[in-house]
């Protein structure tokens, strides 16, 4: 089957050689990324209802989570919400098919709760967050949609980016919040799970400031809560000079006025609880990071159903196809990738799909494309893999 597969010789400095390099990413605490995590997991628990009482996964979409921030008043040792934080989970979902009724509601609910329970673990799920679940009705004229017997048919005309490999920089980023909140805060419980990192790099010197809500509770006083920034700054330096040779220079909490005993305190651990909102699909692209300097889609992923929603589909896959590409492929520096649906067609084909290659010095690139080419269609040939991979939790959308 013959694809719109077109490879290019991309004239561009790589990102590791430009001399500004700007990298963020918003912690799994930041309240846009609880949005994202709380569609994601509601997408995934029905889908896994769908298959488990219908065969397929039916049409819904998870992807309009709101939060509203609530009212706090942290204090060192303690302090409390006074307003919770209102979550309204909305969306559509599939309630009935071929005469089978699917509690939608009652799923994405119990999903949001354990996602919430084993993410957000310093929020008190009984007084600090109100739970709003509005689910619409799925379209029925969709189901012809969904049916597994054929590739199924692009929702719309629209596309997905990826690249590869993460530059020193990105990788640093991406770790630094990742390490935080799964190996530090183990030791230093006073450590939120609200991380925001931004990453500048400017030549050889990478400079890191990094935002985290401290949990009030595990916090003593104002020297205790020096103490962890200086564990942080060391750890988290430390991290970033296993994986450059890069000058690191660290930051925390910049906006501290100590004088002032002004300083990022919180008692749930996000900034939801007093004045941050969130929305799905304003923070991370799905490679985990938000990337200027690079390529991007402004198109959410988490919560979109992941059947025939191209702004989920072609940005996972795209991503997933960067990886493998430099991985087997000699050579290639940086490779974008840009897959363009058009509304109505067969996801595996594509209206284009595009990879751009900046070669290494000296390189084939005659060779380089003719194996990218292959690569890419490969995926695309068995594009159903991406949703078995979302729908297991193999794929991470923020």
């Amino acid at each position: 089957m013959m694809r719109n597969i077109k490879v290019e010789h991309l004239i561009e400095t790589p990102v590791e050689k430009q001399q500004i390099e700007l990298v963020e990413r918003k912690g799994v605490g930041h309240p846009d990324s609880i949005s994202d995590g709380l569609a994601e997991a509601m997408s995934r628990a029905l889908c896994k209802e769908y298959i488990e009482k219908c065969g397929a996964v039916l049409h819904h979409n998870t992807d309009e989570t709101q939060i509203v921030a609530g009212r706090s008043n942290p204090q060192f040792g303690g302090g409390e919400v006074i307003q919770p934080i209102y979550t309204l989970l909305v969306g559509r979902a599939t309630k009935e098919f071929n005469g089978v009724e699917i509690p939608a509601e009652a799923v994405a609910l119990k999903a949001a709760k354990n996602y919430l329970r084993n993410t957000i673990v310093d929020l008190d799920l009984e007084g600090d967050i109100i739970l709003d679940c509005k689910l619409g009705t799925g379209s029925s004229d969709l189901r012809d949609v969904f049916q597994r017997d054929r590739v199924p048919v692009a929702n719309d005309t629209s596309f997905g980016v990826g690249h590869a490999p993460f530059s020193e920089l990105e990788q640093i980023v991406y770790d630094s919040e990742r390490m935080l909140i799964t190996d530090l805060k183990k030791k230093i419980p006073g450590i939120g799970t609200d991380i925001k990192v931004m990453g500048l790099r400017d030549n050889d010197d990478i400079q890191l400031t990094i935002c985290c809500g401290m949990v009030g509770s595990y916090v003593d006083d104002m020297d205790h809560y020096l103490n962890i920034k200086e564990e942080m700054v060391d750890y988290v330096t430390d991290l970033a000079l296993k994986r450059t040779d890069r000058k690191v220079t660290t930051y925390i909490n910049a906006a501290d006025n100590i004088e002032a005993n002004s300083v990022f305190l919180t008692v749930t651990g996000t900034s939801a609880e007093m004045g941050d909102d969130g929305s799905v699909g304003r923070g991370n692209r799905c490679n985990g990071l938000i990337t200027p300097n690079r390529p991007m889609s402004m198109e959410a992923t988490s919560g979109k159903n992941p059947i025939n929603h191209i702004g989920k589909i072609y940005n996972l896959l795209s991503t997933q196809m960067a990886k493998d590409i430099v991985k087997a492929v000699p050579d290639v520096e940086d490779v974008y990738i840009k897959l363009l649906s058009q509304i109505g067609q067969p996801i595996d084909q594509p209206f284009v799909a595009s990879a751009q290659i900046i070669p290494g010095d000296g390189a084939n690139f005659n060779s380089i494309k003719s194996e990218v080419e292959v690569i890419m269609d490969d995926w695309l040939a068995d594009i159903t893999k991406i949703t078995k991979m979302v729908v297991n939790g193999e794929l991470d959308t923020f």
